[in-house]
């Protein structure tokens, strides 16, 4: 086995990891901004980074972001993330699904992950041969689901919150609703 967990210094988290195993072609990254409220807790995200540098930086970004809205809703998580450098219809395979829970199970509980960004509760199944840190499965004790429909919901009372506080009138008007379907 050559999965690896390196180190990466920072002076803003609490630890960032570099997660290699060259057998399965996985490089990624996870990043535990904060632990002070409870294990830090964010999903993980697959997508084709243009370079390294990328997904280190947004893996800090969005860690850091989790922190914030665990604290928000009051939750007794920090704030954590993790992101694979690849293409999710092409790259993403179960062996490396499996590398990267044996890479989570390594930080013994530190980080729990879900999904996020072109990974679904299927893909958080195979994580879950490997690490008991998972939640976003379909059916269990931590079962989420796909989080897109509330996620959904949640922007468009954003989007109406906005507008009426703009226009001073709580219903969307419909010529703007046709715009955005």
């Amino acid at each position: 086995m050559t999965l690896t967990l390196t180190p990466v210094p920072s002076t803003s988290h609490e630890a960032i990891y570099r997660v290699e195993d060259k057998t399965v072609a996985l490089l990624g990254f996870v990043a535990i901004h904060s632990t002070h409220f409870g294990p830090a807790a964010g999903g993980l995200r697959m997508r084709p980074y243009a370079d390294v540098q990328d997904a280190l930086e947004d893996v800090q970004r969005l860690s850091e972001g989790m922190t914030y809205k665990n604290a928000a809703a009051g939750l007794a998580l920090g704030g954590g993330k993790a992101v694979i450098v690849g293409d999710p219809a092409k790259d993403k395979t179960p062996e490396l699904l499996r590398a990267f829970g044996r890479a989570i199970d390594q930080l013994q509980g530190r980080y729990i992950t879900a999904e996020d960004m072109g990974m679904s509760p299927a893909d958080m199944a195979i994580l879950a041969e490997e690490t008991a840190f998972v939640a976003g499965l379909a059916d269990g004790d931590f079962a989420s689901g796909d989080p897109s429909p509330i996620t959904a919901r949640g922007i468009f009372n954003a989007i109406k919150l906005t507008w009426a506080r703009k226009s001073g009138n709580a219903s969307l008007p419909s010529s703007t609703l046709q715009n955005y379907i």
